[in-house]
Order: C-alpha cells, then sequence, then structure tokens
C-alpha cells in the first residue's frame, strides 16, 4: 500500500482543522487548550485510505499545521516530510498574511504537488467565489500549483468533499514513492508516555525501514536504544517504510532524554554536523541578508540559531540565491538533499530556505575550490558529484565515511563508485576510495623518501614502513595503497616491515663487506657463549659509527638477535636450543634453571637471560620460581 504524507497550509482560521475532520472524521486538535480557544496550536495527525486511480488502496496520512503567526514554528516541525499539500484558503476572507508565508514556505521546501481548497465555500455567494478563485490564480501563478487543481469545498456541508478525495487519489499516484531501502531517518515531533508502554515517539518516516525490535541511534546524543513496539496511522504493525505516519515504543530511554527535533535513524552510518554548505534562496519580500548575519534555522522538526556565510557576495538581495555555510549553534542531523527554511529575528517571519549541498565541509579548502565543489553538487550528476567528494580528501576516504557524507547506505555506496573504479578515475584498495591522480602524487612522495633514504643510509637495507609513514605524513591505509601501487609497478619492493628501491639493498665498501663477515662469524662460531658485542666491534678496521649500522642491519635481517642491552647470539645457536628443547619436552616439560644450564652448556650468566628471552618468544613458561616448556 502506498503512503502519502499530506499537509495543511494556510491562514490562522481558514478551516484547516475542520477540513481534516470532514476528510478523516478525525478532529486533528488533540490539546485541551486548542478546543478551548478553537485554534490549532501544535501540529495535528489524522489518517484515511481511499482507492487509487488504478484500484489500489492509497494511505494518506494528514498533518493538520497551526495558521497562527506565532505558531508558525511549530507548522515548520510538521511539513518538512509533506509530499503534498493543501493549501487552504477561506473563500469569505481570500490571501491573508500566513497564506503567504505558508506558501512561502512550501515552494522552499520543494514540495511539488498540491490541492488548492477554498474552504468555507458556503459562506460566499458564487460570484464571490469565483472572485476568490480569480485572485487564488493569480496568486499561483508561475508557482508549483499553477496548474494543478483549486477545489471549493464546505466541511460543514460537506460539498467538494468526494472531489477533492478524487483530486487526493489522483495527486498521490503521482507522488514519487518515499525511499524504504535506504538509512531510515524518523525526526521526532511527539514524545510522550503511555501506561503499559513507556516512552513513546512519533514522526514521518522519511526514509528507510523500522522494524520492530530494530536497534536505533538517537541524535544528536548518539545514543543507540530498541524498538519494543511499532504503530503505523495508529495502528500496530510489525514494520513501517518511509513515506508513514510513525509511533515507536522505546526502550533504553526516559521521556526527558527525548524532544521534537531529535532524529532516530539507523546505528553506526550516520553523523551530526554544525556546519553545512547549502544553495540558499531568499523571499521576495524578504530584507537584504548581509553575511555574518544570524538567523533562526528549522529542518525537519530541528531548530536552532544559523550564522550565515555567504560565499560569494556580502549580502544577499531579496529573490536571489548563492551558496553559503550555515554555522550552526547545535549539532543537527542532516544529509545532502535536505531542505530547510530560515526566519528572521525580528520580526520573526520567513525569509528564506534552501537545500543542504554538503553536510561535512572541508575545513582548510579554498573558496574556489568549494564553490567549485558546490557547483557539481548542485548540479546532481550522480558520478561527477561523487568523484569531487573522492577528489577533495587527498589522503582518500573510507566507504563508510562516503556513505556517510552522501547518506546513502553501504551498498549503493560501493555500487555508485564501481563506474568510477571501473573507469580508472577511481582506485580501490579495500575500503579505502582515493582518485587517481591523487594517489599517483601520494605514490611519488613515498618514493622519493625511499630514494632519499638510500642515500643517507647505503649500509641500510630500507626504510621500516613505520618511518616512511612518519615522513609522508600519511595514515596507514594510503601508504599501504600508494605501496601496493608502486610494487605493482616495480618501483619499490616491501620485504616484510622494510621498503627499498629495485636492485638497491645495502652498498656495502670491501672494508664494510670485511667488517660484517667478521662480526657475524664471531657470534656464529661463539654458539650460546658469546663475546660481548663492544669487544667485536672494537676489534674492527671501520669507525665505530658504520660498524652499528652493520650490526643493526644484521638484527634486522634476523641474523642476530639481541636479547638484553648487553647480549647478542646468531640465530643458527639460538634455533638449535629451540629444537634441543621440543626434544627435552617429550620426557618432561618441567624445566629448573640447572636443567637449563647443562642442556644449553652455559653458566647461569647466559643462562636467565637465555630463559628470559624463550620466555618472551612463549617456547617457556614461568610457573613460581621454575619453568615448564610449552
Amino acid at each position: 500500500m502506498k503512503s502519502i504524507i499530506v499537509g495543511t497550509s494556510g491562514h490562522i482560521d481558514h478551516g484547516k482543522t475542520a477540513l481534516v475532520k470532514a476528510l478523516t472524521g478525525i478532529d486533528a486538535d488533540r490539546l485541551a487548550e486548542e478546543k478551548r480557544r478553537g485554534i490549532t496550536i501544535d501540529l495535528g495527525f489524522a489518517h484515511l485510505e481511499l482507492p487509487g486511480p488504478d484500484g489500489n488502496l492509497l494511505r494518506f496520512g494528514f498533518i493538520d499545521v497551526p495558521g497562527h503567526e506565532k505558531f508558525v514554528r511549530n507548522m515548520l516541525a510538521g511539513v518538512g516530510g509533506i509530499d503534498l499539500v493543501l493549501f487552504v484558503i477561506a473563500a469569505d476572507e481570500g490571501i491573508k498574511p500566513q497564506t503567504r508565508e505558508h506558501f512561502d514556505i512550501c515552494r522552499l521546501l520543494a514540495v511539488k504537488r498540491g490541492i488548492t481548497v477554498l474552504t468555507k465555500s458556503d459562506l460566499v455567494d458564487q460570484e464571490s467565489l469565483q472572485g476568490v478563485r480569480m485572485e487564488v490564480q493569480e496568486f499561483l501563478r508561475g508557482s508549483f500549483l499553477e496548474r494543478l487543481p483549486i477545489i471549493a469545498v464546505s466541511a460543514m456541508k460537506g460539498t467538494g468533499l468526494e472531489e477533492l478525495k478524487r483530486e487526493l487519489a489522483q495527486e498521490a499516484s503521482e507522488v514519487t514513492a518515499r525511499d524504504s531501502s535506504t538509512i531510515a531517518r524518523l525526526p521526532i515531533d511527539r514524545v510522550f508516555t503511555m501506561k503499559g508502554f513507556g516512552t513513546v515517539v512519533t514522526g514521518t518516516l522519511i526514509a528507510g525501514t523500522i522494524r520492530k525490535e530494530d536497534e536505533l541511534q538517537l541524535f544528536p546524543s548518539g545514543k543507540r536504544l530498541r524498538v519494543r513496539g511499532v504503530q503505523v496511522h495508529g495502528q500496530r504493525a510489525d514494520t513501517a517504510i518511509a513515506g508513514e505516519r510513525t509511533a515507536l515504543n522505546l526502550a533504553g530511554l526516559e521521556k526527558n532524554e527525548l524532544a521534537r527535533g531529535m532524529m532516530l535513524a539507523s546505528p553506526g552510518m550516520l553523523r551530526v554536523t554544525s556546519k553545512i554548505d547549502v544553495r540558499l534562496s531568499l523571499v521576495t519580500t524578504a530584507k537584504p541578508l548581509k553575511s555574518g548575519a544570524g538567523v533562526h534555522f528549522h529542518a525537519f522538526t530541528s531548530e536552532t540559531i544559523a550564522t550565515v556565510n555567504l560565499y560569494r557576495e556580502k549580502q544577499l538581495k531579496p529573490g536571489q540565491e548563492d551558496f553559503a555555510q550555515l554555522r550552526l549553534s547545535a549539532p543537527v542531523l542532516l544529509v545532502p538533499g535536505d531542505r530547510f527554511i530560515i526566519r528572521q529575528f525580528s520580526p520573526v517571519v520567513t525569509i528564506g530556505g534552501g537545500v543542504v549541498l554538503d553536510a561535512t565541509p572541508q575545513k582548510k579548502a579554498a573558496r574556489s575550490a568549494r564553490l567549485e565543489f558546490l557547483e557539481l553538487q548542485a548540479e546532481n550528476d550522480g558520478k561527477a558529484a561523487v568523484l569531487a567528494r573522492i577528489r577533495r580528501r587527498e589522503h582518500g576516504l573510507s566507504i563508510g565515511e562516503l556513505a556517510a557524507e552522501t547518506g546513502q547506505t553501504k551498498e549503493r555506496t560501493r555500487a555508485a563508485v564501481a563506474e568510477l573504479v571501473t573507469s580508472g578515475a577511481v582506485a580501490r584498495f579495500g575500503d579505502l576510495l582515493i582518485e587517481r591522480a591523487m594517489l599517483v602524487g601520494l605514490a611519488e612522495r613515498v618514493q622519493q623518501l625511499v630514494a632519499d633514504f638510500h642515500a643517507r643510509n647505503p649500509l641500510v637495507a630500507g626504510i621500516p614502513k613505520e618511518a616512511l609513514r612518519d615522513q609522508a605524513g600519511l595514515p596507514e591505509t594510503p601508504l599501504e595503497a600508494a605501496l601496493a601501487f608502486l610494487t605493482a609497478g616495480k618501483e619499490l619492493v616491501v620485504t616484510a616491515e622494510l621498503v627499498h628501491l629495485p636492485g638497491l639493498g645495502v652498498v656495502m665498501k670491501d672494508e664494510e663487506a670485511q667488517s660484517r663477515a667478521v662480526i657475524e662469524q664471531a657470534f656464529a662460531l661463539a654458539g650460546l657463549k658469546v663475546p660481548a658485542l663492544k669487544d667485536v666491534l672494537a676489534g674492527l678496521k671501520i669507525d665505530k659509527a658504520r660498524a652499528q649500522k652493520i650490526v643493526t642491519l644484521l638484527l634486522r635481517e634476523k641474523i642476530l638477535i639481541k636479547i638484553s642491552d648487553d647480549l647478542v647470539f646468531h640465530q643458527a645457536p639460538l634455533a638449535e636450543l629451540r629444537r634441543k628443547l621440543a626434544a627435552e619436552k617429550s620426557r618432561s616439560p618441567k624445566l629448573e634453571v640447572g636443567r637449563f644450564k647443562d642442556l644449553a652448556g652455559v653458566t647461569r650468566k647466559y643462562a636467565i637471560p637465555l630463559l628470559e628471552y624463550l620466555d618472551r618468544e612463549r617456547v617457556t613458561k614461568r610457573i613460581g620460581d621454575g619453568r615448564i616448556i610449552v
């Protein structure tokens, strides 16, 4: 069943609530003060099912909004997720101030479809009704409602209601269904407790699917919680899908931890932001807006204060648009494509709105680069927009990071970049995405660093990866990507943790090669009764610095093994010792110091450091005063 969210819009006392009741049989005014004062103060909700033009059932969720100027902020909390608007104008009053403001809001939120309803038609004669109709047609000229129906009704007498229902069904059939397969997002518009159930929130599910027992994440706090129960349009359900009025019974939270303006979403996928880059438009009746001005910011059910920083001009004139960065006083959860409204501080009136282009602006990007990026996002060319997001990250970004930036699932993000990878515009290493030109630049820098290292250290086989990463100033994954690129092209060789140029390892002079052989032979022949390293080095013909580099090379190649500050062993006698211990384990796993001394043929001077080394290598294990062979 297709679900459509319908919002009412119009001036106070123009009959919005009466119209909803006449259509659905439900009084959307739920507050006692609303009953007493006879006006809508907060959001009201109702539902209705109608057959569509094709015979399939359509489910309508109505959001009845306040018309009074004092409650426009409440109205804004309701219209952010609507698919279709009932633009209500009383036939006995015509167009009024909130008629205009609500209409501006609908246009700024990019509502595409709707029906203009002339209510209270029973209070005027046909000539007056025709006059109002002509006034409204002129008002709507050039707007999204210009070619959509204008229907006169009387909620009191019921006239025009059947025609309105037919037009509702027709318009709803042409509304594109919301995406139920993407990340779930539910802006919270009501919070209350129910006896026997606990905490309940309601909202319009603007994207995705929510099921009973799902885990969700509350934003901006980030706290995770469980869905104990689901209702859709007042009826229990196992699942709510995008486009439905949804109530959730939540476990793990108290009522005072929740409020209108918060957002529930699929966990671990999205991030809140306090800065957004947007395309901003001013209504024609607004005053010029200076860069740096403060405004009220409304998106879905959230409301905060924002500072407007224009990218091109120092001020935005009425009816114009520009790219801007909005700096928010409180974090909100928004993704590209979300719409918003801004209102002036004083008097508090709607002055503009727009669309989010980037919820993760890069801090150090030049203004020209930002404008180029925003123009690509505004054009909404899928591949070009995604490539621009990858290109602006010098070190690349992960599939998860790109998904969070765009508000898409990881699966869709992988599909979106597949063609870019196939074409060669983007390189992918595991989950890392990096523009190929950027990767080539990183690779050239890494290759030069390795070459510089060889020039400075001819006696060292190569530069350790960790040292290379520090010098390049790269995170681990981009470095691995650059190394993979270079090794695939046979421009670098990676051996264990060492990186070197092809054909370049240690370059030794004759005297250095002789000294290496002397050092290696001295420890190989000594077995486990090794000499002091300083004594071996003292007998060489080369200087101390070069001798130490040769020792470092032998240690890196694991020909020599350093087991303490003073003791270095050749790897061959240590390997033989391991074999002896493995054979001894079959006779008895217990190993006392005396037994080890006899087995290794060493004194206590060597036995204790060797045993501690074997403990570290997990060949032996100390238990109390003794050991066992593992």
